[in-house]
């Protein structure tokens, strides 16, 4: 198994059907225009574990700083495909961003997971990561 960055726009789409698994809202269309524009934009970039060809799990993430962290890599998507679950993929490109964050001076990684999520906080805490805060969100749209 490898793991890469997906710099191309070929890249790009070959991990839209897994990031589709836990972005159901996304659509093909538009998916490889999103993730251009927020790397470009945010620095996000999108890794994928994969063998030959055929993409087993997918992570976009960003490097950031702010004032009670100092350097941090944030995790926004990481996914595995449904179908190879349980495999070693998922924690192979989580220790791949781990060493990544380290190499460029992060102090801190950090994710959002929801509340319904149970196996995926089963994998972060067996990941050795802590709940450290509780995310409050508010839809600008609803006020």
């Amino acid at each position: 198994m490898a793991i890469s960055i997906a710099e191309t726009e070929q890249d790009i789409l070959k991990c839209y059907p897994i990031m589709r698994q836990l972005r159901t809202q996304l659509a093909e269309s538009e998916f490889t225009v999103r993730v251009q524009r927020q790397a470009s934009e945010f620095g996000y970039k999108l890794a994928f574990a994969h063998e030959d060809s055929d993409v087993k799990a997918v992570a976009g993430f960003r490097i950031s700083e702010c004032l009670s962290d100092g350097k941090y890599l944030y995790i926004d998507d990481l996914v595995s495909d449904e179908d190879e679950r349980s495999k070693g993929y998922g924690g192979q490109l989580f220790d791949w961003i781990v060493n990544y964050a380290k190499e460029n001076g992060c102090m801190e990684l950090g994710l959002d997971s929801g509340v319904q999520r149970f196996a995926a906080h089963r994998f972060y805490l067996r990941k050795r990561m802590q709940i450290s805060s509780h995310h409050f969100s508010l839809t600008l749209e609803e006020i």
